[in-house]
């Protein structure tokens, strides 16, 4: 029987394979609590996307700032509500520092408008000085998942349409990749938070 489903890209597979090697070397490196936050990548890319309410973020938003930031669409059936809870953790710890960010990027903009995002942050309950939920140029966006390393892709044969990353990525205050770490599992979520401090703490 001749089999009919497409094959998945060649660098999904590529970005899959990096984010396995970036997860398995941070977990590996962990030792009496204090994680080797090696240099994965430095973000160069520009950007520009509107926030859930309607404001303009762009890479000065968080330039100087330590940052996670994540790929998720709001009709997500699967991995997404679980990612969400797992940030709101990391949200409810750090709300409060001056030096720190959220970054979440919708990979459906033509669903996700400002409104849906508006709505959906307030069922949250987050603030969006905080936590950015942004849409934009879908291309863009995809581009944008791209330099950081992760899958965003729509897909007909996935569950809502599109496949994507569950991973959260730490970035320093030079916009570095620090760690990538699984948001669908709270003990990596852990090292995330720990993480964040020690990005914190350093000189």
């Amino acid at each position: 029987m001749k089999n009919t489903m497409n094959p998945l890209p060649f660098r999904t597979y590529l970005v899959l394979l990096f984010s396995l090697f970036s997860l398995s070397a941070l977990v590996v490196s962990c030792q009496d609590n204090q994680q080797q936050l090696s240099v994965l990548k430095k973000i160069d890319k520009p950007f520009q996307f509107v926030n859930q309410d309607s404001s303009i973020v762009t890479e000065k938003d968080v330039a100087g700032k330590i940052y996670v930031t994540d790929f998720f669409f709001t009709t997500c059936p699967t991995i997404c509500p679980v990612m969400k809870t797992q940030m709101l953790r990391v949200y409810d710890v750090y709300k409060d520092a001056d030096d720190f960010l959220l970054l979440s990027h919708t990979i459906d903009p033509k669903h996700d408008s400002v409104a849906v995002l508006h709505d959906y942050a307030e069922g949250l309950g987050i603030s969006s000085d905080k936590w950015h939920l942004v849409t934009g140029d879908k291309d863009e966006i995809y581009e944008m998942a791209e330099t950081y390393m992760v899958v965003a892709e729509e897909d007909e044969r996935a569950p809502g349409g599109f496949i994507h990353s569950g991973a959260f990525m730490l970035l320093d205050k030079n916009r570095q990749v620090r760690g990538v770490f699984d948001g669908t599992k709270e003990e990596e979520v852990d090292q995330l938070i720990a993480a964040i401090k020690q990005l914190q703490n350093e000189k």
